[in-house]
């Protein structure tokens, strides 16, 4: 998706904050809504789909944890970046278990929000392909063009950040990834951001694709290294 065509909401409930974020949203070509509390702010999502909403944690009526689960629970396509509070390292690993895609810490560079949402709007589906396009490994089957993911023909819901993290997993089988690299296949190469992200997002893929999360046996750990998808079986591209 184009940043230029993408619409942010943002949910903040500190007045000068969100206009600092609006303004520079707008003067970078972002349809922009507001609200300043949890409650309206779900409201919003739900009225007017945005593509992003940038979700305060602390807010009033409703935090933004309770936001975020209920968003990502009836959007799943919805990208969320939360904010978190200086050091509140509990905050961010909360908001990426409860299906956050990203986190920013305030005070933060607002050019640097711009290129995380960028980053993130590059992981949605864009226009669908004329043609059917899959990726089969063992039992798993990822659909390019309708950005599902199946396993035994059982659809797993994902994240667009889970899905591109399996996409990666899947176009290169049996091969080690590690963090940096995957950082840079989904977020791309000028994203910085913490890597411990990545071992969140694994996690989290894990639990909807693991008979067992605790002993994986699909994404397993490579000591050293990171990750690797693993298994008996080919991959191959599938067009009809």
């Amino acid at each position: 998706m184009q940043a230029d065509q993408a619409k942010v909401l943002i949910v903040e409930d500190e007045i000068s904050i969100r206009k600092f974020i609006a303004i520079n949203l707008h003067r970078n070509n972002f349809e922009v809504l507001e609200a300043e509390d949890g409650e309206t702010g779900l409201e919003m999502a739900k009225t007017f789909t945005p593509d992003v909403v940038i979700l305060d944690v602390m807010l009033p009526s409703m935090d933004g944890f309770e936001v975020c689960m209920q968003i990502r629970r009836l959007m799943p396509q919805i990208v969320i970046i939360m904010l978190t509070a200086k050091g509140e390292d509990m905050d961010k690993i909360m908001g990426l278990d409860l299906g956050a895609d990203d986190y920013m810490v305030k005070p933060f560079n607002p050019l640097e929000l711009i290129a995380r949402i960028r980053a993130n709007l590059r992981k949605l589906p864009g226009p669908p392909p004329a043609k059917t396009n899959c990726i089969f490994f063992r039992r798993l089957m990822l659909d390019l063009e309708g950005q599902h993911f199946y396993k035994s023909g059982r659809e797993i819901e994902l994240t667009p950040t889970e899905f591109a993290i399996m996409k990666v997993f899947l176009s290169n089988p049996k091969k080690a990834f590690s963090r940096n690299e995957i950082m840079n296949g989904v977020w791309g190469r000028n994203y910085f951001g913490d890597l411990k992200t990545v071992d969140v997002h694994i996690r989290r893929i894990r639990e909807k694709l693991e008979e067992d999360p605790s002993a994986p046996r699909w994404i397993e750990t490579v000591w050293g290294v990171g990750y690797r998808l693993k298994g008996e079986g080919s991959t191959y591209k599938y067009q009809e």
